[in-house]
């Protein structure tokens, strides 16, 4: 049955007040509650929506259970920054309030109208648990906090029907809109038929008055439901970034789709054209594909979220890190969910992938650095990195090889790279060993293996949780993937935040992200400890070593 107006503004009054409360939790009673990521007090949070700069002020709305540490009764939570690392909340935003969305309000995102005014398109489920979409605009423009928002009478804007034949069940998640030369807005929402996995393409002239195209910007079969679809423009000349409505020379798009089956984020970078009145998605690189290795991140992260950021001209990346623990665990402790720490995002100078690497901004959290450089790490040692926070820290390491004598040959039947970190362990790899007990009883390991195959050398990155508790039973997947880096030529590098049940890693300077959830039973707090270590034959130089503890941001 859904909840009547009056009850929905109690509860969100009632949340409000939770999201308030201090996150200063005792880590005895809550050791894997993070310090430096995103997340709200207690209960259920997911994907991140809407993101975006307003006057100089950072908004992240984010879907939320104000009643509970699972997923339900989903609304539109809300809190800004100036520096996306420390966050203030403010009321939810958006809950169910009007026929379209009486049944929840689901993902969708943000866009900046003409003149600087925010829109936001987000799916409702309305009484026939048909998935619609709806708008809602700031009811006051002079707020940079955009407290409250208003929903058109017009609602939904666009919706299934027995013309369109669209799927009720499977139409949700609309981008950011863009702005195409014909002066009309565009969006996208992930939808599917059968196994087809579309991204349906609507237009507007006024951002209320909707026609869908007789085309989806882009399909695949094969795939399933794509979820939180996102699509931008990259420079293929620098970091920066650009504004969603961008085209021209110099310029590649991304297409981005949250692969429902596979519960990842697969990207396709390639052209974007209209002609003729239609609008066309054209891949060179990556295919969405279930078995793509086109990812964000090899590991836990999904539904996220692009944005441009207008006032530094780059391009964020927001991910939601789901919990690796079951529901019941959940419940006991409270909540679930964290975001990932924003990431800038850009076209690698090879264009033919993405790089991702922390904003700059959480440099500002360091304190007690290890620095160290040209240090030899003998084959089969373990060194142990002291004065740093074990448990609350950044790590930048890198290493170098002197003799590719000794490498381990690649199998030509060796595709997967997380088969290759499943079954074989670290084999003759090198890396840290991070949330580590004093006797190695529990570790996680996130390292890099060098192979050799025909003609050149093959880099791959492991995080491996497979030893990360000793008690606690949850998912201890091993998560792999290659590192475009030729390691005759370039160093062979990892970053690493660590955050209490977060490892969120970075190799070949951002060409691939791994991020995992783990629960350590002895390795908590100050009983944690960080290690490099080399099981190869061989020796490996760390040419620098870069360690800091990091304090807690401020998330009240």
């Amino acid at each position: 049955m859904a909840l009547s107006l009056n009850h929905w503004l109690i509860i969100c009054l009632i949340s409000l007040v939770q999201i308030q409360v201090s996150q200063s939790i005792h880590r005895d009673d809550q050791p894997y509650r993070t310090a430096y990521h995103f997340q709200p007090p207690k209960n259920w949070m997911n994907d991140p929506n809407g993101p975006m700069i307003y006057k100089g002020i950072y908004h992240l709305f984010y879907q939320y259970n104000p009643k509970g540490a699972v997923w339900g009764n989903i609304v539109w939570a809300h809190s800004t920054s100036k520096d996306l690392i420390n966050w203030s909340p403010h009321p939810i935003a958006i809950y169910p309030s009007i026929q379209s969305d009486i049944n929840g309000c689901w993902s969708g995102s943000a866009t900046i109208l003409s003149k600087g005014k925010p829109a936001i398109l987000y799916t409702g489920i309305n009484p026939q648990n048909q998935q619609v979409q709806n708008l809602a605009i700031p009811k006051n423009l002079s707020d940079p906090y955009l407290i409250e928002w208003i929903k058109p009478q017009s609602n939904p804007m666009m919706a299934p029907t027995e013309q369109n034949q669209i799927n009720a069940s499977s139409f949700r998640d609309p981008t950011t809109a863009w702005l195409g030369r014909d002066g009309r807005w565009r969006v996208i929402v992930g939808n599917k038929i059968g196994r087809r996995g579309r991204a349906l393409m609507f237009r507007s002239k006024d951002f209320v008055h909707w026609t869908e195209a007789k085309h989806p910007l882009y399909s695949l079969r094969g795939t399933g439901m794509w979820e939180c679809p996102d699509f931008f423009p990259v420079s293929t000349s620098g970091e920066d970034g650009v504004d969603t409505s961008k085209v021209g020379k110099g310029l590649k798009h991304v297409l981005k789709a949250s692969i429902n089956d596979g519960f990842f984020d697969s990207y396709a970078i390639g052209t974007y054209k209209y002609n003729l009145g239609k609008d066309v998605f054209v891949p060179e690189k990556g295919s969405l594909r279930l078995d793509s290795q086109s990812k964000y991140d090899h590991g836990k992260f999904y539904a996220s979220k692009t944005f441009f950021d207008s006032s530094t001209k780059r391009r964020i990346l927001w991910g939601w890190i789901n919990e690796s623990t079951d529901a019941a665990t959940d419940i006991k402790k409270g909540w679930s969910g964290v975001q990932a720490i924003p990431r800038k995002i850009w076209l690698d100078k090879s264009g033919n992938q993405l790089v991702q690497w922390p904003v700059k901004e959480i440099e500002k959290l360091r304190k007690g650095q290890v620095i160290s450089s040209n240090t030899e790490l003998k084959g089969g040692s373990v060194l142990e990195i002291s004065g740093v926070t074990a448990s609350q820290a950044d790590v930048e390491i890198s290493f170098e090889m002197s003799t590719f004598k000794n490498v381990e040959e690649l199998d030509p039947r060796w595709s997967d790279p997380q088969a290759i970190c499943s079954k074989n362990g670290a084999g003759k790899g090198f890396g840290l060993l991070v949330l580590a007990s004093k006797k190695l009883e529990e570790y996680t390991a996130v390292y890099l293996r060098v192979f050799r195959a025909k003609n050149r050398y093959v880099v791959l990155m492991c995080s491996d949780q497979s030893r990360s508790s000793l008690h606690l039973d949850y998912d201890k997947t091993t998560y792999g993937a290659f590192v475009d880096v030729n390691p005759v030529k370039e160093k062979l590098s990892l970053r690493t935040l660590i955050d209490h049940s977060i490892v969120e890693s970075f190799g070949g300077e951002g060409k691939a992200c791994i991020t995992a959830r783990v629960y350590p039973s002895i390795a908590i707090d100050g009983e944690a400890r960080l290690y490099a270590f080399n099981n190869g034959t061989y020796n490996v130089k760390i040419s620098k070593l870069a360690a800091y503890s990091i304090k807690d941001a401020r998330i009240s």
